[in-house]
């Protein structure tokens, strides 16, 4: 796995000592809300981090100035891999919010896809009432394709059924990120 850097921050392959990093923010409330997975403990975020450390899906985004992980970009080739387009997804520390971390790093990982994996594609989602969300995929430049009603859950309620949310797809082709980028 390659290390991106950008002005402030690096990204690469997670370690498993990473999980301490990790579990500061996915063990908190705020942060899962609209993941599919429920806040982590201790030893499920030890699990976690080394999983990621196998799997070449997930970044570990870190400040150069004291190597902090201070959250995660989520970067994976779809099916058909014909059609060479991956999805963006990120997952970033509340203490690091509102400084342009998940811009800087997500706009870096766009640049990693298009010219240096010949990605066509990249597609991201995220649940409506993510405004936080939504608005930094319009700061990438990507364009809302659509707004789907309830096409997915990720929790249930306490009687087993699923909370279905709506979901907002956006997506930016190459040439769309070249222009933009000349």
């Amino acid at each position: 796995m390659d290390i991106l850097e950008t002005n402030r921050l690096f990204l690469r392959q997670f370690k498993p000592d990473d999980w301490e990093d990790l579990y500061e923010y996915l063990s908190l409330e705020e942060v899962v809300k609209y993941e599919p997975y429920d806040i982590k403990g201790k030893e499920e975020c030890r699990e976690e981090a080394y999983k990621r450390s196998k799997n070449a899906a997930f970044w570990a985004v870190c400040l150069k100035n004291n190597k902090k992980l201070i959250g995660n970009v989520y970067f994976q080739q779809q099916e058909p891999v014909d059609f060479m387009t991956w999805e963006l997804g990120y997952v970033f520390n509340p203490q690091y919010h509102g400084k342009g971390y998940a811009t800087e790093a997500s706009e870096k990982i766009l640049e990693y896809g298009f010219k240096k994996l010949g990605a066509h594609r990249i597609t991201a989602g995220c649940n409506p009432d993510n405004t936080s969300s939504w608005r930094l995929l319009e700061r990438l430049m990507m364009r809302r394709e659509g707004h789907f009603i309830k096409p997915i859950f990720f929790k249930r309620d306490a009687n087993g059924q699923p909370i279905w949310r709506d979901a907002y797809k956006y997506a930016i082709l190459k040439e769309e990120w070249f222009e933009r980028n000349k």
